[in-house]
């Protein structure tokens, strides 16, 4: 059977730039709907009948914005991939994003050709995590990592432990699994910025701390008092799974 387009809800308030999205999204092979605030985006996915496989939302909407629609969706328990659109200049849009449940980010004015990139990409982390793993996967990359009781089970996108079962958005699941690949090591907060998230400004790395105290909640027994995910202060972090 002839593989199913993918279905894209855009959120965009501005006339012009949402037909533009609509038509070329849909030229690309995308079924795509158009939502013009975060209410109705928010009652479109709610639907979930048939499903969306990815949302292209910007951050200035009229009523709910961007990072309350997004925060609101992951509330809801909702993980569909959701690529932000962001102001250009403006770094601290694309950290709040990341920290409101966004997968990913891309600054306005931007290129056709590059949105099209970044949602393919979405989408096929999405189907990565999804599809059983390959031998040759399995060798490079386990599909669950456990330690201390817990599971990070990276093709369900979930976590369990002790009386916890929590489902990880993929921001969520590629900040952990980039932790399980460099376990041990002392993690430079730039480099997270850079190879997690992708954001090369010079950034106020506090949203990073700000996201490991959200992965410390799901992880650690105390998390005021962590055992598995430390502080090296004035550098960065270190995951150690065998705890101190």
């Amino acid at each position: 059977m002839p593989q199913q387009p993918a279905r894209i809800l855009v959120v965009e308030d501005e006339t012009h730039l949402a037909q533009g999205l609509l038509f070329n999204l849909q030229a690309d092979g995308f079924e795509v709907e158009i939502a013009g605030d975060g209410e109705t985006a928010l009652a479109a996915l709610a639907k979930n009948d048939p499903r969306f496989d990815a949302v292209l939302l910007d951050v200035m909407l009229p009523g709910k914005d961007g990072f309350t629609v997004a925060r609101e969706l992951r509330e809801k328990q909702n993980y569909v991939p959701v690529l932000m659109l962001t102001a250009r200049g403006r770094p601290e849009d694309v950290l709040k994003g990341f920290a409101a449940g966004a997968d990913d980010y891309l600054p306005k004015p931007f290129d056709l050709s590059i949105l099209l990139a970044r949602l393919n990409s979405l989408l096929r982390r999405m189907a990565w995590h999804s599809a059983p793993s390959s031998p040759e996967q399995v060798i490079e990359d386990q599909p669950k990592f456990e330690f201390a009781g817990r599971c990070i089970d990276f093709e369900a996108l979930e976590l369990t432990g002790p009386e916890k079962h929590i489902h990880l958005t993929l921001m969520e699941a590629d900040f952990l699994r980039y932790l399980v690949r460099n376990q041990g090591r002392i993690i430079p907060r730039k480099e997270l910025l850079e190879q997690v998230w992708r954001v090369r400004e010079d950034t106020d790395t506090r949203a990073i701390d700000n996201f490991v105290v959200r992965l410390r909640r799901y992880i650690e027994d105390e998390p005021t008092n962590p055992m598995y995910l430390k502080t090296v202060r004035g550098v960065g972090y270190r995951f150690l799974p065998a705890g101190e």
